[in-house]
């Protein structure tokens, strides 16, 4: 279905519940509840981007990029599951070198 992102965008919301974002329209949803002044220039190119999805102007993945921008850019984008597992099979007290 080309009005669904090929794999989420998971956020953190709330109090650091994840949600996944899984289409523009999700994401539409969210961007339109962030509070007005909460809104900056990438929430705004991120909201236009969704919508144009919706409408077919723009390919879904190109929305799903600009919409994981906005939510890299605002801190919220959750970490990836192997990450979280790999931070704790390592343990606080254990230095990596990557």
């Amino acid at each position: 279905m080309p009005d669904i992102f090929y794999k989420p965008v998971r956020i953190l919301i709330g109090l650091g519940f994840p949600k996944d974002i899984s289409s523009p329209l999700d994401a539409i949803v969210y961007l339109d509840s962030v509070q007005q002044s909460a809104r900056d220039h990438s929430h705004t190119i991120a909201s236009r981007a969704c919508r144009a999805a919706l409408t077919g102007e723009i390919e879904a993945e190109t929305a799903r990029g600009l919409f994981e921008a906005y939510a890299t850019k605002q801190s919220i984008l959750a970490p990836e599951m192997d990450e979280v597992v790999a931070a704790r099979s390592v343990g606080p007290n254990t230095s990596v070198a990557f």
